[in-house]
């Protein structure tokens, strides 16, 4: 079994069950992955994920993955998974919380669920039901206690901007007994003396979990890819700077990019080689700029 140290800043072919099996233990500070969804794409591989015969084979096959990947975690570690949902015969599967539930049962501490609102997502002609434009993304630890850069990641503050929704807007700021609402926050003094400031962190309010980015397209790919957006936020708060990232079904190499562009190292695996040779050239062209 290879020393941490050989991990680092590596982009490995083959299948990601067997490949976190020759893994190091604990090596990993955060995963960031969005694996193939169920009988969604074909990426021409024997070994590839997403065309199991029936729905519970894919989550359960996912979920051993995974199980394979948590030793691999350290101990403080998350896991940041992605995942699109299917409809067969008219059915929605809700494949990616059938996903999120057999982790939890597995032995993961499921903390959040986020919505990944796609601004720019594709029409779609049905008329029998609302057109999707959105996925999920699951925050999962290893442990209870786990690393989380909750600072990293805040947003700008909307109570006292034009956004606001406030009864009474920002009128409220500064005024003695302005709280917005009978009975609101009446354990704040600060509020209620009017100095909302104290009340509001510096750096911006904590993330909430719905994430609006629109589709990314990296064009040798011909699809659209894991917007690198949502991937660097999700190291941010995974990860501190110099720790790995890994992705185990890193396809074009998102994951890996956004790692190395924030001062991460990154450690990504597929079993395409088509797909690998693309990651690869795609982190050193980055390395290239990067260096002038």
């Amino acid at each position: 079994m290879p020393n941490p140290e050989d991990c680092l800043d590596q982009i490995i072919c083959g299948d990601a069950g067997d490949v976190a099996k020759q893994l190091p233990s604990a090596a990993v500070d955060a995963i960031v992955t969005s694996p193939p969804y169920y009988q969604q794409r074909d990426y021409s591989h024997p070994e590839q994920v997403g065309f199991e015969e029936s729905p519970a084979a894919y989550v359960s096959r996912l979920t051993a993955i995974l199980r394979a990947w948590r030793r691999v975690l350290r101990q403080d570690g998350t896991l940041w998974l992605n995942l699109g949902d299917k409809y067969q015969d008219g059915r929605l599967l809700g494949l990616p919380w059938r996903v999120a539930l057999s982790l939890q049962d597995d032995g993961w501490w499921l903390r959040s669920d986020i919505i990944w609102y796609k601004s720019n997502a594709m029409p779609a002609s049905v008329k029998n039901r609302p057109t999707t434009d959105h996925e999920y993304v699951f925050l999962l630890a290893s442990s209870r206690e786990y690393y989380y850069d909750a600072d990293s990641i805040r947003e700008p503050h909307v109570t006292f901007s034009e956004k606001s929704r406030m009864r009474g807007g920002r009128n409220h700021l500064g005024k003695r007994g302005g709280t917005p609402e009978q009975g609101k926050n009446q354990g704040n003094q600060n509020l209620h003396d009017g100095r909302w400031d104290q009340a509001f962190h510096p750096k911006g309010r904590n993330k909430r979990t719905v994430w609006e980015i629109p589709l990314s397209k990296f064009p040798d790919a011909h699809f659209a890819v894991f917007p690198e957006t949502l991937v660097e936020t999700c190291v941010k708060a995974g990860s501190r700077i110099g720790g790995l990232v890994a992705d185990p079904f890193v396809g074009s190499g998102t994951t890996a990019l956004a790692a190395q562009r924030l001062g991460r190292h990154y450690l990504g695996v597929d079993c395409n080689p088509t797909y690998c040779a693309m990651a690869r050239q795609r982190v050193a062209d980055q390395l290239t700029l990067a260096m002038g």
